[in-house]
């Protein structure tokens, strides 16, 4: 008798996993081996030739001393690199200029505009530069934006 076959009958002698409160079942980890089941499956495994059981600390199953152990090379997963989002609210606010300068828009020319004089609206319509200080604010929220910080 092979080996799956004493896990499948080890695995079916247990009780069915308990069911949640809408009616799905709880997983639950596989029982690990115990000296009991060790000896059972040892007592079914006359197949295996030249084949030992250690029932020590680390409850090993079936170590082969016929065949030599290879050496093997475990290669660390490449760790996926995440884009970033771009906050959209602020990529309407903000452009960059040919020279790679950062400009927005004048506050004060959304309304009330009656009691403000030509020469003022015409000054709030005209775009600013943003400030040094805020450049790296806005650069986190828009990581893509092509800024040239050396731009004055």
């Amino acid at each position: 008798m092979n080996l799956s076959m004493c896990f499948s009958r080890l695995s079916l002698s247990l009780p069915p996993p308990p069911l949640c409160s809408h009616g799905s079942r709880i997983s639950r980890p596989f029982p690990a081996p115990t000296a009991l089941h060790l000896e059972k499956i040892a007592s079914h495994s006359n197949s295996f030739a030249g084949s030992s059981l250690s029932l020590g600390n680390n409850l090993s199953l079936f170590s082969m001393p016929t065949q030599k152990h290879s050496k093997l090379t475990v290669f660390a997963a490449k760790k996926k690199k995440y884009k970033m989002k771009t906050h959209k609210s602020s990529a309407k606010r903000f452009r960059v200029t040919g020279t790679g300068k950062i400009v927005r828009r004048r506050a004060g020319k959304q309304h009330l505009l009656g009691k403000k004089n030509t020469k003022r609206k015409n000054r709030l319509s005209k775009m600013v530069q943003v400030h040094k200080s805020d450049y790296d604010n806005i650069t986190g929220a828009l990581p893509y934006l092509k800024v040239n910080r050396k731009a004055k």
